[in-house]
Order: C-alpha cells, then structure tokens, then sequence
C-alpha cells in the first residue's frame, strides 16, 4: 500500500476506529498521564512535602494492597492471582485519585478545574496500560458505553427446506451460492434458559452466516463459544472481533461458516461456576444440554456429535475441554485457548470443599485430568492453544496436551506470538475455523 493509500485510510477511519493499543494515541495518552501525575504530585509548600505527600503516599499504597487482596481472595477472576503489572498499574490509579483528594483544598477554582483533567488523564493513562495487558478494548468504539448498540433479538423464522448432503460429501461440495445471499453473517442475541439445570445465564450472542438466508438451508455444524472469566458473551463481539473473523471465513467459502453461539457459563460478571456440576452450579448440565437443545430446537443445524465444537479462552478454554471429556456424546471437537489444567477457585483444596463439600471423588469425577487418567476418546479431536508469552498458562496447556495424547484424542498444541490477552484469542479463533469447518464436515 502507497503513502498515500494509508494517509486516505487515516482520514477515513473516524475517532472510534483509533488504536488504544498502538500507535499515536496511546503515546499521547501515556505522555498526557504522567506529566498529570507529575503536576499532582508537586506542590510548593513545604507542608506539602513534610506532611500532606508522605501520607499521600502511605495511603495509597494501602488502598492498593486492599484492592489486590479483594480481587485475589474475594473476587478472585485470576485463578493464579492478580497479574503484577496489572497490581502496580490499579496502585497509580489509587495514587492519582488520593493525590486530587488531598491537593484540591489548597487550589483555586482555576486549579481545581486543572486537577481535575489531570486525574482524569492520569487514571485514563493507567487504565489503559492494564488494557493493553489483556487487550480487552482494541478502539475506542469498543469502550462500553452507550455508544454500544446490542444486537437484536433473534428472530425465530419459518424452518426452510434443507440441503441435501450425500454421505461421505462435505456441505461445500454440494454447495451453490444462490443469488440474492447476503455479503455477511447477522449478530442476534437469544436468552437460552436453564430448562433442565436451573442455571440462570445471561442473554448469548448468535452469529448466522450468509448460507443460514437461503431458501434451501444446509445444516450447518455449530461452534458454542464462551468468554474467560471475568467476562460476558459480548467480549467476543468486541475485543474478540468475532464478526470479521467469521465474515471473512464466509467471504472465502461462498457464505458458508459455521453458526457461533457464544453463550454465558458464569452467570454474572463476578462468579466462577467452574463449569461443573457442583453445590455452585449445574453449568455442565447447562452447556451439555440445555443449550444444545435449545440450539437444536430452535435453529436448522447439523446434528450428531461430529457438527459440535465446544470453545473458549482462559476460564472457557477450560470448560471447553471439561464439556469435551464430561459429554463426547455432544461434543466431537474442541478449541482450549490459555486454559487451565485444573478447575480452580484458587486453590484445590478451596475447590473441593466449596463446590463439592470436600469430596475429592466427586470432583475427580468430572475433572479433566483424573478422567483422562483411566478413560480413552479415540473419537475427539482437539486443538490446545497459548500465547508464546503466557508464562502462566502455557505450560499448564502442555501439560493439558500430554494427558489429551495420553487418552488417544486426536489433539494439536498451537502457540501464537502474545501472551494471555485478546489478540492471542481472536488470532486463535481465526487460525483455527478452517480447522474447525473442516472437523464438523463443512469443507474438506
């Protein structure tokens, strides 16, 4: 591309299309927080800096321990802990907000106003370096925000005629594009209810791909996919940029792709149901049945384990492999990015006595690990993928990968360049579809 093919693309790349990861804005950004930060930090009086700055100093710091101790012992959305990085970078936010509080009595209504646009700065600067860590919002339209217009309500058609596909053909081989199809796939959002589980999740996210609008329907196989934890359905939407992704898989193979739902396994943003059956939960039961039975009954899709993947990051990525081994009758293939190798709600001996009332047969029962120990799958296929950076959780995928070869599971281990963050996850999806099309017989 020409100079001047990127400065037009520029030009027409309006404010929300701006990086929040690369590039001008974030420098700028960074720039703005710390000269902020510094214009707090420095005062000329000397009480300042004798009384009011140590104090300042102690405090946030304390505010800070606290913070990280509510997210790692209470909250607790990080299995291993609070990433470092991200501790010291929510300790500089506490301090620019403490340093406002203590500065704005001394300052005119002139400075109060200055104050303020440097504690905004300097908390949009921190904010944003623990963004960049995950990756969680890419641009500035994916910011939540009114600005955020959720998809609509799926609309449940007339069932169409089908496709007929002749035993041992992929759908692609007796495909036809028809005319009138559309470019794109369609977003809907469904609440899929907890029928026979009672599990309460919240509303999930349909994509349709173009084939989906045509008069003679092929049974399409289906990838459920879940967000990490903590997270929603809608992360795969934004920071996931789930709908490029399929769009251009549909581009490249004449509007066929998958259906994706991306479903809810926690049921709010704050909870780890581990994904079992267990004194928590029944999101096992969920995800093994009601929700491809309401799939199924509510949607023309292909049937039989082999048209099934189950996928999904971090805590996904574990539930994931958990549905994979705990129902191969529904699921014949996978997708396990950043997993764990172990359900956890911190600590295992934590685990087993919250969720299962300290029965470790119980849990053995349905973790991974133990029924790959002593039980073979022969017929599931799977891919185990981590950043090259994930010091964390890729070792525990090899570990993951081991035991997969170990049970006789068609399985691969994958590493993308990056480390436990959205642009390894949303890379992973779109390495993998063709991976994905492929196992549940779309293309060959």
């Amino acid at each position: 591309m020409s100079v001047r093919a990127v400065q037009r693309a520029v030009q027409l790349a309006g404010p929300g299309d701006w990086s929040l990861l690369n590039g001008w804005l974030p420098t700028l950004l960074a720039i703005l927080g710390l000269a902020s930060l510094l214009w707090l930090l420095i005062a000329r009086r000397r009480t300042w800096w004798l009384r009011w700055l140590p104090i300042v100093l102690v405090l946030s710091a304390g505010l800070a321990w606290l913070i990280t101790v509510w997210v790692d012992d209470w909250w607790q959305p990080f299995p291993d802990g609070l990433p470092t990085t991200s501790a010291v970078w929510i300790g500089v936010c506490v301090l620019a907000v403490v340093l406002f509080l203590f500065r704005l009595p001394f300052l005119r209504w002139r400075g109060r106003a200055l104050a303020v646009v440097a504690c905004v700065l300097a908390v949009a600067f921190a904010g944003n370096q623990v963004n960049k860590e995950f990756q969680q919002y890419p641009t500035l339209d994916t910011l939540p925000g009114p600005w955020q217009t959720p998809p609509p309500e799926l609309a449940i058609g007339d069932k169409e005629p089908v496709l007929t596909v002749p035993a041992g053909k992929t759908v692609a081989e007796v495909w036809h594009k028809p005319a009138g199809l559309p470019d794109k796939g369609a977003l809907a959002t469904a609440k899929i209810p907890g029928t026979t589980s009672g599990f309460n999740a919240r509303d999930a996210i349909i994509w349709l791909p173009p084939a989906y609008k045509a008069k003679q329907r092929p049974l399409l196989p289906v990838v459920v996919l879940m967000p990490g934890e903590p997270g929603s359905p809608e992360d795969w939407v934004g920071a996931g940029q789930l709908e490029t992704t399929m769009n251009n898989f549909a581009a490249s193979h004449q509007g066929l792709a998958p259906i994706v739902v991306v479903v809810d396994p926690l049921g709010g943003l704050t909870n780890n149901t581990l994904c079992m059956d267990s004194n928590i939960a029944k999101v096992q039961t969920y995800l093994a049945k009601d929700v491809p039975q309401w799939i199924s009954h509510n949607l023309q899709v292909g049937s039989g384990r082999k048209a099934w993947t189950i996928a999904g990051l971090s805590f996904g990525g574990t539930c994931s492999l958990q549905l994979a081994v705990n129902a191969p009758d529904v699921y014949g293939s996978f997708l396990d990015m950043s997993g764990q190798d172990e359900p956890t709600l911190g600590s295992h001996s934590k685990t087993v006595d919250v969720a299962f009332g300290g029965n470790e047969a119980a849990f053995d029962a349905v973790n991974p690990l133990s029924v790959m120990a002593h039980k073979k799958f022969p017929d599931t296929a799977g891919v185990l993928l981590a950043g090259t950076n994930d010091g964390t959780y890729g070792p525990q995928q090899q570990k993951v990968f081991a035991a997969c070869q170990a049970a006789g599971m068609n399985v691969s281990f994958v590493q993308v360049p990056g480390g436990h963050d959205w642009d390894v996850w949303k890379t992973g999806l779109d390495r993998e579809m063709p991976w994905i099309a492929k196992q549940d017989g779309l293309i060959s």
